[in-house]
């Protein structure tokens, strides 16, 4: 039988914290790994169900579970983070599957997520599949620090039973992380050697609009995914405006 042990991430959780952790008290292990920068008491909820709790400094999610990943003993490892759950079911397939002989290397599992409080159904979010079940010696995440996925050296499956995402319950918590994930997208781009037009200030937000909308139908999300729809695209607009400036500012001190 395979052991898993299940990894997560942990800032300022508050009540999601439990509600994650419940979820999956089932597994084998929880090796929490704390941000030093957590104030609520998320480490101490973390404490009543794991004996491995420790803190290490936040760079990045990448960084983070690239750190801890080598200490991990068991066979699996199930990567999640504080503000997701797993269904019933899910847990249930996981289990399956760390008991299969035959079973691959790594699995994508199928998110639904929140936003400001509601499912979203549409908008693309419907098709959200995550690389976040592998065989703990051949997965590690990719050095980025914007939207990292687990790259795993083995055969791939996928997962349809459902985990959750609770993200961004108001205005406060979602531009918390879009200004600090606008900037490293844009610091990426301008290391790649990119450089911002005008298109990339005009056509892709737009583009990113209609996108998700009309034609991956957010409309059916009502306000919520109108809401959400504007926000990704403006999200794309100041990725790409920051990329502007910076370059901006290089040409100025280069003048």
């Amino acid at each position: 039988m395979g052991a898993l042990t299940v990894l997560i991430l942990i800032p300022n959780a508050g009540d999601r914290l439990r509600r994650c952790l419940d979820s999956v008290r089932w597994a084998d292990a929880l090796f929490c790994v704390v941000d030093p920068n957590t104030t609520d008491g998320s480490d101490v909820v973390a404490r009543e169900y794991s004996d491995r709790v420790v803190v290490h400094e936040y760079v990045n999610k990448a960084a983070q579970c690239n750190w801890a990943i080598p200490q991990i003993a068991t066979e699996w490892t199930l990567v999640l983070d504080a503000d997701e759950w797993l269904s019933p079911e899910l847990s249930e397939r996981i289990q399956a599957v760390v008991n299969d002989p035959a079973a691959c290397d790594g699995y994508r599992i199928r998110r639904f997520s929140y936003f400001f409080g509601r499912l979203i159904r549409h908008c693309g979010w419907d098709r959200d599949y995550n690389v976040r079940l592998f065989r703990t010696a051949k997965g590690r995440y990719e050095d980025r620090r914007v939207h990292a996925t687990i790259r795993v050296d083995g055969t791939m499956g996928r997962i349809d039973e459902p985990m959750y995402h609770d993200d961004k319950r108001d205005f406060e918590e979602y531009f918390r992380t879009f200004q600090r994930f606008t900037t490293w997208a844009a610091d990426a781009l301008y290391d790649k050697g990119r450089r911002a037009r005008w298109t990339d200030l005009t056509l892709r937000p737009v583009s990113r609009f209609v996108k998700m909308y009309l034609l991956r139908r957010g409309f059916l999300d009502g306000m919520h995914g109108l809401v959400l729809c504007v926000l990704a695209a403006f999200s794309v607009f100041t990725k790409y405006a920051k990329l502007w400036h910076r370059q901006w500012r290089e040409r100025q001190r280069g003048g």
